[in-house]
């Protein structure tokens, strides 16, 4: 029988303690121990050398007193000033940025409106690029400063190697946009879909903290997809991300992907009309301006609202059939709350369940700014510096470090 690299165990078991800090913290030993399943001796072992590497911090309260001992009780947190990031979030019309602190608080923020879909990769990387150097320096650092860099962004997007197969803002297929900006700032950059942080955002500060299992339904320019199944993410191979809007569904006639379905034939159909007819600037203007007339009652803007809403409806279905999640999170800018595409989702959603799975999931609407999209950007960074298979001290290895290269 093989046993396991002792090594790695280390590193899987560091991972676990620093996350139930950030989770739970100001948290005790005695508390982490009883989270995480590891015994006292390797708690204290691991929160020993992290207070060496100055990744967290001691909390004396006084009020409470350790009943073996009669001293105060010593509360552990994650130190703040342990490492600087930064989160991005790109949309075919704006380009958002955050620095944060170690526990993803915000230091400083940028948003800039700018049309980047009608732009080439190293195009969009140049301002990304000019983007992060001026929010790092208004937040009063240098890139010297900064461990790590996430980008998110719609589409399908494979994160190990940092290359985005398809989304709306390139033009082109096979992007390697990680490698784009990493050589422009001396910085490892990752990138996933927008999905993919909203769900870890939710999972470090929203609706899923106290959850290790849920979906995440994105409606912005495309329909992205976001699963956590036991406190992960989950990806496919290469570390795919799924795309909501490449699911095959049946319509009335004939098979459709649930993309073109619910938003191509339907809103966004209409939102491009509204767009070029009455030149509203952005995407996301025409899409309020839809919604606004939706919930007015317009026969053809109700029509195609309810037409996604139904769509949408029967692809969480299958989504709750096949994992039975206790929460479904459905997030978006201006659609996610209109009641002309929710009434129908929820009427197709509960006339599709079999009785078994009727009231296991529970189908919340969250309101996201581009803030939080950010701080979900700024987190999967902050778990690659925590999180990968580094020596039992000290920050995690880039890359480019780990394959003996100079960043």
């Amino acid at each position: 029988m093989k046993t396991a690299d002792p090594e790695l165990m280390r590193a899987i078991n560091r991972f676990h303690v620093m996350d139930a800090i950030r989770r739970f913290g100001p948290v005790s030993r005695v508390e982490i121990s009883e989270r995480t399943e590891l015994s006292p001796t390797t708690v204290s072992a691991i929160t020993a050398a992290l207070l060496d590497d100055k990744l967290i911090a001691t909390l004396q309260l006084g009020a409470l007193r350790d009943a073996s001992r009669g001293r105060p009780r010593v509360m552990l947190r994650l130190n703040p000033d342990a490492a600087r990031v930064v989160g991005v979030k790109l949309a075919p019309d704006l380009i958002t940025i955050a620095v944060t602190d170690f526990c993803a608080d915000v230091l400083g923020k940028l948003s800039l409106p700018i049309r980047i879909h009608r732009q080439t990769p190293a195009v969009i990387a140049d301002l990304v690029e000019d983007g992060v150097r001026r929010c790092v320096s208004d937040a009063d650092l240098e890139m010297k400063d900064i461990a790590g860099i996430c980008v998110g962004l719609p589409g399908v997007v494979a994160s190990a190697s940092g290359v985005c197969r398809q989304s709306p803002i390139f033009s082109e297929r096979d992007v390697a946009f990680g490698d784009l900006l990493t050589r422009r700032l001396g910085v490892t950059v990752l990138i996933d879909s927008d999905a993919n942080l909203v769900a870890l955002a939710e999972h470090w500060f929203g609706q899923g903290r106290e959850l290790d299992d849920f979906l995440v339904i994105s409606l912005e320019q495309s329909l992205g997809l976001g699963i956590l199944h036991k406190g992960e993410l989950f990806r496919g191979a290469n570390g795919l991300s799924p795309d909501l809007g490449d699911l095959l569904v049946r319509a009335p006639s004939s098979v459709a992907r649930l993309g073109d379905l619910a938003t191509e034939d339907s809103v966004l159909a209409e939102v491009d009309l509204l767009a070029e007819g009455e030149g509203f600037y952005t995407r996301d203007r025409a899409l309020e301006q839809v919604v606004r007339r939706a919930e007015a009652g317009e026969p053809k803007y109700a029509k195609a609202m309810a037409a996604a809403g139904e769509a949408l409806g029967f692809a969480i279905a299958n989504l709750i059939t096949l994992f039975a999640p206790p929460k479904v999170l459905i997030c978006g800018r201006a659609i996610a709350a209109s009641e002309s595409l929710l009434g129908p989702l929820r009427g197709a959603v509960a006339a599709l369940l079999p009785p078994s799975l009727a009231d296991v999931a529970d189908i919340v609407v969250r309101e996201w700014s581009d803030d939080i999209w950010v701080r979900g950007a700024a987190a999967m960074s902050l778990r690659e510096l925590y999180g990968a298979t580094w020596s039992t001290t000290g920050p995690a290895k880039s890359r480019n470090e780990a394959n003996g290269e100079a960043t």
